[in-house]
């Protein structure tokens, strides 16, 4: 799994690439949670993500419910086919904005 992080206006950018599961997504939550308590709108660029799994899952909800509660936005970004897929089963692409591409997220976020 690959992770960066990088600030862009007001915005920070976490993206993620490779397998999202138990063995890497405590640091997925640890990155995603940071760029929330850095203020600003959050955005997860998921583009290159082969595989997630609900521990990854559950870390951008946490990510999600701290981003909620503190008045801030949090949105997902080129998501894949397969963690779209498990984003329907769950349910969950009622609960995330998914936005085409990260300047869409950006726009969308107010954070351009």
């Amino acid at each position: 799994m690959e992770l960066t992080t990088e600030t862009q206006g007001r915005a920070t950018i976490v993206r993620l690439r490779g397998e999202i599961d138990l063995h890497v997504a405590g640091q997925v939550r640890r990155a995603v949670l940071a760029a929330v308590d850095a203020g600003g709108p959050v955005v997860v660029d998921m583009n290159g993500v082969a595989y997630i799994d609900s521990s990854g899952i559950a870390s951008l909800v946490e990510g999600l419910q701290r981003a909620r509660a503190r008045k801030q936005t949090l949105s997902l970004a080129r998501v894949p086919d397969v963690a779209a897929r498990v984003m329907r089963i769950a349910r969950l692409d009622h609960v995330f904005t998914i936005h085409d591409t990260v300047a869409d997220a950006l726009a969308g976020d107010g954070a351009a």
